[in-house]
C-alpha cells in the first residue's frame, strides 16, 4: 500500500459546484428526455475526470490526471506528516480563530497517520480567508479500500 496526497486551493463558489465533484451516473439519461439534461451529462461525464475540484468521495480523486498528485508516500507517517505541513502552511489564512490558533497539530497528524495505517482515506477542508476553502486529501492506494476498483493513477 502506498499513499497519495491532493491540495486544492480556490474559490469556495468554485468548489462548491458540486455536479463536477461526482462522477457521472453510470447511466446516461433515457432517449427522449430533455436535450439539455442530455447535454448536461455528457459534460459533466467527460469532465470529472479531469476538472482538479476535489471530489465529493476521496477515493475518486485516483480516477483524476497524476499531474494533480502533490506527493506519494509508502508511509502513512510521511502521508500524516505532508498534511501537517500544508495545515501549518494555511493556517495563518484560516477564517476560523480555533483553527488558526488552537489546533494541535501533533495531534492531528497522529490521529491522520492512524487513519491511513487502517487502510481509510483522509479529507479535510478548510474555510480560508473570504471567499476561499482549502482541500486536502490523501488516499490509500493500491487498492483502494473503499473503492478497490480505481487504478492507481502512477501506474
Amino acid at each position: 500500500m502506498h499513499y497519495h496526497g491532493y491540495l486544492w486551493v480556490g474559490a469556495k463558489e468554485r468548489f462548491d459546484q458540486e455536479a463536477l465533484r461526482r462522477p457521472p451516473h453510470p447511466e446516461p439519461p433515457p432517449a427522449g428526455c430533455k436535450p439539455e439534461l442530455i447535454e448536461r451529462y455528457r459534460e459533466v461525464a467527460a469532465a470529472f475526470p479531469t476538472v482538479d475540484l476535489p471530489p465529493l468521495e476521496t477515493a475518486y480523486w485516483l480516477v483524476k490526471p497524476l499531474s494533480l498528485v502533490r506527493g506519494t508516500w509508502d508511509e502513512a507517517k510521511d502521508a500524516a506528516g505532508w498534511v501537517g505541513a500544508c495545515v501549518g502552511e494555511y493556517a495563518p489564512r484560516m477564517a476560523s480563530e480555533w483553527e488558526r490558533d488552537f489546533m494541535d497539530h501533533a495531534v492531528l497528524v497522529n490521529s491522520i497517520a492512524e487513519r491511513l495505517d487502517s487502510g481509510r482515506d483522509v479529507s479535510l477542508g478548510f474555510y480560508l480567508e473570504r471567499p476561499s476553502y482549502l482541500s486536502l486529501a490523501v488516499v490509500a492506494c493500491s487498492p483502494n479500500r473503499s473503492k478497490p476498483e480505481l487504478p492507481c493513477p502512477a501506474l
